[in-house]
């Protein structure tokens, strides 16, 4: 059996559909209609601004599906 080493970077087609899911899943935590100040909205907001870096650490740049 071959062990294969995996890559340390993705690659340009699976960085494309990383962002394609990672904007429906910011439209999913920017939607709700939910009081600022439970516990939901919160987490919300704190995945969201994980999301946001992440995006940003694996591309380089701020995301292109959010309005600065």
């Amino acid at each position: 059996m071959t062990r294969h080493k995996k890559s340390t970077r993705l690659s340009e087609p699976e960085i494309e559909r990383f962002l394609e899911d990672a904007a429906r899943l910011h439209r999913t935590l920017t939607r709700p209609l939910i009081s600022p100040s439970c516990d939901h909205y919160r987490a919300f907001v704190a995945l969201n601004q994980t999301l946001l870096k992440t995006v940003e650490e694996i591309t380089g740049d701020r995301a292109p599906f959010v309005h600065w």
